[in-house]
This record gives C-alpha cells, sequence and structure tokens, in this order.
C-alpha cells in the first residue's frame, strides 16, 4: 500500500455519497481505514496517532440516509465513548471503564459515524506540566507528524490531526483550551474549527475548562469540516456556508504574525492573492498582549481544573480516584510509566491555587475583560480576523519537552472570550505545512466557514498529501 495512494484522501461529503450510492458500503470503508490504520499507523510508518480501536461494531446499523451514512471516523481519548478507552492518554482512567457514551458521542452516533477509533492525545491535553512533549501519553506513546517523522503533530489534539492528514479517515474530533485543534491542524495540514464555548457540548468529555474547553472538527477541507461541525453542535447551514460567496471583510491582524520569516512570507503571499481575488482586506492593530494576561490565562485553567477534573472524577471513576489530588499521587505511585520524561508541576499548582476562590474571580474577570475588549476593537468594520497560526512543527524531544520556536498568539483572545476560530493550510515551508488561521465574532460560525472555504478555494492548494519523509 502506497502511504500517498489519493484513493485515501476522498472527501467525507464524497465518500457519503458513494455509501448511499451503494458504491461502498459502511463495513468496506471501515475496513480500508483500518487497513490503513495496521499498515501505517502501527505498523510502517509507524504514525502512532490511533490509542485504540473501538471494541463495539455497529456493523450492519448504519442508515444510508443518515447525515454521515456509515462513514468511519476517530475522536480524541479524552471523549467518552462505549467501546473506547477515554483515558486523557493517562493509565491512571486504563481501569475506569467507560460505560456511558458522551453527548458528541451520542450525536455522532446518531448521525451515522461509525467511531472506529480513538486518537492519541497530549497527556491531560497538555495541561500537567510545561515541559511537557506535545503527542505524548503514557497510554500511547507519541505520535509523529505525517510529513518527517522525527517532528512534532502538535497538540493536544496530536492524533486527530496526524489521523487526517495521513489519510486515515476523513473526519475527527479534537477539542481544544486554547490551540489544541489549531496547532494540530496547523502542523499537519489540515482544517481545525474550534467553535464558539458552549455551542458543541462537553458533558463526558475529560475537562480541563468550563470556560474555555470546546470539541471540534478536524478535516482535510472545509466543507467536511462544517459537515462535522454541523453534526456536533446540532446545528444547520455550515455546510450552505462553505459555498457562499458574500464579499466579507476582512481584517488583517499583522501582531498575529509568528515572527518566523519563511512562515511570514507565505502569509504575505497569501493576502496577495486574497486581494487579487477581490477580497476585502483591511489592516486591523491589535496590541500584543503582556505577560500578565498569559499568566491569568494560565492560572485561570489551573483554577477551574481544580475543580472541574474533580467534579467529572466523581462520575467517571470509582472510589480509588475522586479528585486532582487522587490523580497526583496516582502519578507518583507510577513514575516509572507516568513521570518518566516530565513531571506534574502544574497539577501540583493547581492543588496550591485552589478551585473558583476570590483570586480565581479577580483573575478571570481581568482576563475576560482584556479579550473581549481587544476582539471587539478589532471587530469594528470587519467580519473576520486572519493571521498566521504556527511555524513549522518543531523535533519532537521527549526529554525536554516543545520547542515551539516562533509562533503567533491568535488563539489566545479567542480562546479566553470563547470565540470561534478555525485554520486552513496555506503553504509548505522546510517541507512542512503551515496554516492560516481565521477568527470570528462568538456565535458567527457562519462568517467562520463562508471565510474558511473562500480563503481555501482562492489558495487552491487542495488536499495536502504528507511526504512520510522518515
Amino acid at each position: 500500500m502506497a502511504f500517498d495512494s489519493f484513493k485515501h484522501y476522498v472527501s467525507a461529503i464524497d465518500s457519503i455519497q458513494n455509501l448511499r450510492a451503494g458504491v461502498e458500503t459502511a463495513e468496506s470503508l471501515a475496513a480500508q481505514a483500518l487497513d490503513r490504520i495496521e499498515v501505517i499507523d502501527t505498523t510502517g510508518y509507524e504514525l502512532n496517532s490511533i490509542l485504540a480501536i473501538a471494541h463495539q461494531s455497529d456493523e450492519g446499523t448504519f442508515d444510508s440516509n443518515s447525515p454521515l451514512a456509515g462513514l468511519p471516523i476517530v475522536i480524541k481519548d479524552n471523549i467518552e465513548a462505549i467501546g473506547l478507552p477515554g483515558t486523557a492518554g493517562s493509565t491512571a482512567l486504563l481501569d475506569h471503564l467507560v460505560v456511558h457514551d458522551s453527548l458528541v458521542t451520542k450525536r455522532l452516533r446518531a448521525a451515522g459515524a461509525n467511531i472506529i477509533a480513538a486518537t492519541n492525545l497530549s497527556e491531560w491535553a497538555n495541561i500537567r506540566s510545561a515541559s511537557s512533549t506535545s503527542g505524548w501519553s503514557a497510554v500511547g506513546g507519541l505520535t509523529a507528524n505525517p510529513w518527517i517523522h522525527s517532528h512534532s503533530a502538535g497538540g493536544s489534539s496530536s492524533g486527530s490531526g496526524a489521523a487526517i492528514a495521513a489519510g486515515l479517515v476523513s473526519l475527527a474530533v479534537g477539542t481544544e483550551t486554547d490551540g489544541s485543534i489549531i496547532c494540530p491542524a496547523s502542523l499537519n495540514g489540515c482544517v481545525g474549527i474550534k467553535p464558539t464555548v458552549g455551542r458543541v457540548p462537553t458533558q463526558g468529555i475529560v475537562p480541563i475548562s468550563s470556560s474555555q474547553d470546546s470539541p471540534g472538527p478536524l478535516a482535510r477541507t472545509v466543507k467536511d469540516a462544517a459537515l462535522l461541525l454541523e453534526i456536533l453542535s446540532a446545528t444547520t447551514g455550515l455546510v450552505a456556508a462553505s459555498d457562499d460567496l458574500q464579499n466579507l471583510r476582512v481584517g488583517v491582524v499583522r501582531s498575529w504574525l509568528t515572527g518566523h520569516s519563511a512562515t511570514d512570507a507565505i502569509f504575505e503571499s497569501a493576502l496577495s492573492q486574497l486581494s487579487r481575488a477581490g477580497m476585502t482586506l483591511i489592516e486591523v492593530h491589535i496590541d500584543t498582549p503582556s505577560d500578565d494576561v498569559g499568566n491569568d490565562e494560565y492560572e485561570v485553567l489551573l483554577h477551574e481544573l481544580y475543580e472541574d477534573l474533580g467534579a467529572y472524577l466523581t462520575v467517571r471513576a470509582d472510589t480509588t480516584l475522586k479528585s486532582l489530588a487522587d490523580v497526583v499521587a496516582y502519578n507518583l505511585a507510577h513514575k516509572e510509566s507516568e513521570l518518566k520524561f516530565f513531571g506534574q508541576e502544574l497539577f501540583e499548582k493547581a492543588l496550591t491555587l485552589g478551585g473558583r476562590n476570590s483570586a480565581y474571580q479577580a483573575k478571570r474577570a481581568r482576563n475576560l475583560a482584556w479579550a473581549q475588549k481587544t476582539l471587539a476593537d478589532a471587530f469594528v468594520g470587519v467580519d473576520v480576523l486572519i493571521g498566521a497560526t504556527y511555524s513549522p512543527a518543531w523535533k519532537s524531544t521527549l526529554d525536554t519537552g516543545d520547542d515551539y520556536g516562533e509562533n503567533s498568539w491568535i488563539t489566545m483572545a479567542p480562546a479566553i472570550a470563547g470565540a470561534p476560530i478555525g485554520t486552513v493550510p496555506m503553504g509548505i515551508c522546510e517541507g512542512l505545512p503551515v496554516g492560516l488561521g481565521v477568527v470570528a465574532p462568538s456565535h458567527d460560525e457562519l462568517h467562520l466557514v463562508t471565510a474558511l472555504a473562500q480563503i481555501e478555494r482562492v489558495l487552491d492548494l487542495g488536499v495536502l498529501v504528507p511526504t512520510f519523509k522518515k
């Protein structure tokens, strides 16, 4: 099997049409996906994007008239689905079996999704240590990048992004608190969308922060991502929005460049293409945030983690694991596997900070006021904002953590304010993909999808097929 065979890059929309026409069956597509997982992910290239194959089979039960018609998809392993482990990458949850589908999983199954596997991720969604390595978990090991094996697949939805780019499936679900969909989408060369916080339910998903967490789609085209987002959010109109030709006013935020000269040059070239295509581009100035903004955000997340993870564990786990303190103790007792490459100082800090106390309230108020004012001022006279996302994927180094290099802060204000953000590939740099980010006002996924799709058409890169260099 050729790793880059184009037959594995059929869009979700086209595959669904084939299922309805009888050209393919749910069983045949699932078998093809599982075979490709075996050849590319488990052996062969050893992508390691898949953490577990589903034990529960829905074979023969798919309605070809349902929205997904039996299409095979994968979900991040912090999302509960019966038949998958739902570990968030931690061995602490391996023995606490999933006994209920999350609300997101219920929506997917009701729409005819064949959930065939769970994807690997940055353990605990990258909130355990500032020295963590994106894409590594004690359960799943290290996810590779399908473009260059030694480079990062990003995080924390590492496996979801790598699986889409490698052609294992056409649709994947990730989650994001700040950057965890946009980063792997950008680094692997696919489309990712984090919707407005609250638009997609988080019940049954291992949490970090109720104010910033959201599930969202990863796909190879904007229309495919829009289809999945419709199902996740129980809304309509997003697929149609991907064909909308209205002339949007696009705010260009140059403080959302990466500082990486080659990546930023690709962004400038993209702007020229968009301008020549008739898109209305308006320069928008946003001040770079102070360090205090970032510090407030991090501590807000830790305060919320303290409460939200504890509340989740009391529902999910048995009496041996009921709080963040229990997880910290578990890691210390199993340090040979859990703490082999990096520690848990952020977990420990969260224990010190406590929950939603008065200190938390002050930090969250400052943080939210900054983000809301920043975006409100920026959106005056424009429909969406654009910038670069990440520079090319860095090399994965398990012993020293991520070397993020020069990257944009485009995800920060939307993350804090709960506003939607998406990314599409804008080119190849140093043999690796880089992305262009789009931010819309809260609850305006229609304009977000329209802008992403228009940019995708103008840049006309087609589906990016990785090089699988090892």
